[in-house]
């Protein structure tokens, strides 16, 4: 059961087995429980990290001594073996028990009452468990996940040398760069008024290593970002392999992560079975198209259905003028009770309505707008090709947002219909062919979509067409991809843009001159002005991955020491108010106090 120190323990407590039956052995741990049968007689749980075992406590001195003791307590248990007479078939060590000849205190626990019950920590409130992380972590269930993360991240880094990566650390205190997110920022003591940024991504250190000469390059990649918490995303900072190749393309990347990912899913998923590669390539239009986001779960066997041409005209006011998309279910067995709290949920996550029919066993419409559908029952049943007991979703709106929200109700309906997921494996897919730009919803203005050292599709050429009108810029696609798993980004990556050229006619499209590029990214665009090879690469989220491995809803769950949704570490505290001497060292003045 490893190395362990013969000083304190001889074996750990989920070692013992009946081999060990008559040997004289020391175990060491935290006391989970002390049941009391009678004066004389008790039954002590001693847990450490690999398991618990039963102490038998047969004498009064030894039920008053440990009576003494809170829960939690450490203790070392030195006593013989024994087969027990009431064996516990769900434990690794429930046939056998320890008769101690003596317990000794080894790190008392001075609380009478405990935040919460170790064994049943998930339970308890989210800021409970965050203050007390470290007695969270001692619940076998928690402590689970962060082992499964290591043995990820272990398997992970043996699969990159394994392919001929090589693992190099990129630096922690850098250069302000927009990344997309909002940069944390360190005030430099030695040059006023300076701010270094901690990376939000290793992206141009990576590429720089391309124009360095280096072939393959990984790292296990500390990111960190200043955005608002999802289930998905935890604030402050996340992991993710960060990869990179030289003189490679699309394909090239796709080939590496097709061969490194899927058996390290199986072994170590909840579900043993994965994506054999290739892995499906899927167009960002496309995907839109059939599955109302560019995060599809493949796992669920809908799709959209155009019903504009079919049902704008109906006579439902929400349709006229709108797109309308359909998602047909056959053998649907909801109530209406589920189908309306299906609904709410759909506008609560999109934030547009979900409208729907059904086409019952005596071949007729019902339920939902039905009386909108009924006088054109026929076309609707020949062009949806309904069957008996069919269940019709529908939304509209604009074409983004009929497709976002039909892609949410996909979902839904997919989680609620067991026949039409296959729910215990991991479906990887890629998306591929992303806009290079887009409209920011802010800015009102063209602004790079995905990444901007991407590589255009179509290259210079097609710069100067946009850049001259005779080409929609919002048309360009780019060599950029995202990977997905079980409809969750697990990375996005791309082929770079390694053309100073090139890289130049880009930014101008989004306003930024020469002079702004030289400025923002001086060491990558000299860099490539001495010569730089093609390169692509990627960084899947390590916190994601193991997300879905251990079939976790929350990405908290599989971080050792998260933030809560505020970005705050409430064990430790942070981020807290500092001296005023040490502000005035980094020449800050602080317009928020204490008071």
């Amino acid at each position: 059961m490893g190395d362990t120190s013969t000083f304190y323990r001889t074996h750990t407590c989920g070692e013992l087995r009946m081999e060990q039956v008559g040997q004289t052995v020391t175990l060491a741990g935290w006391m989970e429980n002390l049941r009391e049968v009678g004066q004389n007689l008790a039954f002590l749980v001693l847990r450490d990290f690999y398991g618990t075992t039963q102490v038998v406590l047969e004498t009064e001195e030894t039920v008053q001594s440990a009576r003494e003791l809170n829960k939690e307590t450490v203790i070392s248990v030195t006593g013989t073996v024994r087969e027990r007479d009431s064996k516990n078939p769900k434990l690794p060590t429930g046939d056998i028990e320890v008769v101690p000849a003596r317990i000794e205190v080894l790190g008392r626990c001075r609380h009478n009452e405990l935040p919460f019950p170790i064994t049943r920590s998930r339970e308890a409130d989210e800021s409970a468990r965050l203050k007390y992380r470290y007695l969270d972590l001692r619940n076998p269930e928690v402590k689970d996940n962060i082992v499964l993360r290591s043995q990820v991240v272990s398997a992970l880094r043996s699969a990159m040398t394994d392919h001929g990566f090589l693992e190099i650390t990129t630096p922690i205190l850098t250069a302000s760069s927009p990344e997309g997110a909002r940069d944390y920022l360190v005030p430099s003591r030695k040059h006023p008024g300076k701010f270094y940024a901690l990376p939000q991504a290793p992206q141009q250190f990576k590429q720089l290593l391309m124009a360095s000469g280096f072939d393959k390059y990984f790292q296990i990649a500390p990111c960190f970002r200043d955005e608002d918490a999802r289930g998905d995303r935890s604030p402050g900072e996340f992991y993710q392999l960060d990869m990179e190749m030289a003189f490679a393309n699309q394909e090239d990347v796709f080939a590496v992560l097709e061969d490194v990912l899927p058996p390290i899913f199986a072994k170590h998923g909840k579900y043993d079975t994965a994506s054999n590669p290739p892995f499906r390539r899927i167009p960002y239009l496309e995907a839109m198209e059939t599955y109302g986001t560019d995060k599809p779960d493949l796992r669920i066997d809908l799709t959209l259905i155009d019903a504009t041409t079919l049902l704008a005209g109906c006579g439902f006011p929400p349709f006229e003028g709108n797109t309308v998309k359909a998602v047909v279910v056959t053998g649907f067995q909801g109530t209406r009770k589920q189908i309306d709290g299906l609904c709410s949920e759909v506008e609560v996550q999109a934030g547009n309505k979900a409208y729907w029919f059904r086409y019952d066993e005596n071949s007729e419409i019902a339920g939902g707008i039905a009386k909108f559908v009924q006088p054109i029952k026929d076309q609707v049943v020949e062009a949806l090709r309904l069957e008996k007991g069919c269940f019709v979703g529908l939304t509209a709106g604009s074409l983004l947002s009929a497709q976002k929200t039909a892609g949410v109700l996909r979902s839904k309906l997919g989680s609620f219909c067991p026949a039409h997921m296959n729910k215990e494996r991991y479906e990887f897919c890629w998306i591929v062919d992303f806009p290079m730009y887009e409209i920011g919803e802010e800015s009102g203005e063209l602004e790079f979509c995905h990444n901007p050292f991407s590589m255009p599709n179509g290259g210079l050429a097609i710069l100067k067409k946009a850049a001259a009108g005779e080409a929609d810029p919002l048309s360009i696609t780019a060599f950029q991809y995202d990977l997905v798993c079980n409809g969750v980004e697990l990375s996005s990556g791309a082929v770079r843009n390694h053309d100073p050229e090139i890289m130049l006619e880009a930014f101008r499209l989004v306003r930024l001159g020469e002079e702004d590029v030289k400025a923002k990214f001086p060491a990558m665009y000299n860099a490539f002005c001495y010569g730089a090879p093609p390169h692509a690469g990627i960084a899947p989220g390590v916190d994601r991955m193991v997300m879905l491995l251990s079939g976790e809803d929350s990405i908290r769950e599989v971080i050792p020491f998260p933030m809560n949704k505020n970005a705050q570490d409430l064990m430790m505290g942070a981020p807290s108010f500092v001296e005023t001497k040490q502000l005035e060292e980094l020449n800050i003045v602080c317009t928020a106090s204490e008071d």
